[in-house]
């Protein structure tokens, strides 16, 4: 299990590899990317010590409903292209209909919980995205 903050890329064949042992019947991933919506780049920040507490805590919890045997959460922070990976969820399980339902469960509990924030920026300035969590309106350390 690897469950991180960084601001590298992620190696997602690895992740694949490790999350494949002889019990496993499927493996899912979600990529989430940058998109181009008018935007150059997107900025992205978080309080690292909680966001990881916060994300295992998510994966303990979808491991146990999902009867998961592999999870993997890394989310990007720092400045991203259009294109790049912001977070990669991999998750593997003896059945698909785990490995997806335990999928979908990590993605939305991380928007509701996970203190990220994520700052657009475009060529007439920027714009701070609210976030579904509760963790300020969306700006950095105004949750702190």
């Amino acid at each position: 299990m690897t469950i991180k903050v960084q601001k590298e890329d992620v190696d997602i064949g690895a992740l694949i590899s490790a999350a494949k042992t002889p019990e496993t019947g499927a493996v899912v991933v979600f990529d989430g990317i940058v998109r181009d919506d008018d935007i150059t780049e997107m900025e992205l920040e978080a309080y690292d010590e909680v966001a990881v507490a916060e994300m295992e805590k998510i994966a303990k919890a979808a491991t146990e409903q999902f009867h998961l045997l592999h999870v993997d959460i890394i989310h990007r922070i720092g400045r991203l292209t259009v294109g790049e990976n912001i977070l990669i969820i991999v998750v593997s399980a003896g059945h698909r209909p785990e490995a997806y339902a335990g999928s979908r469960y990590i993605i939305e509990e991380l928007k509701k919980s996970v203190p990220v924030w994520k700052k657009e920026l475009t060529k007439d300035g920027g714009r701070w995205v609210p976030g579904e969590h509760g963790h300020g309106a969306g700006k950095p350390g105004s949750a702190l």
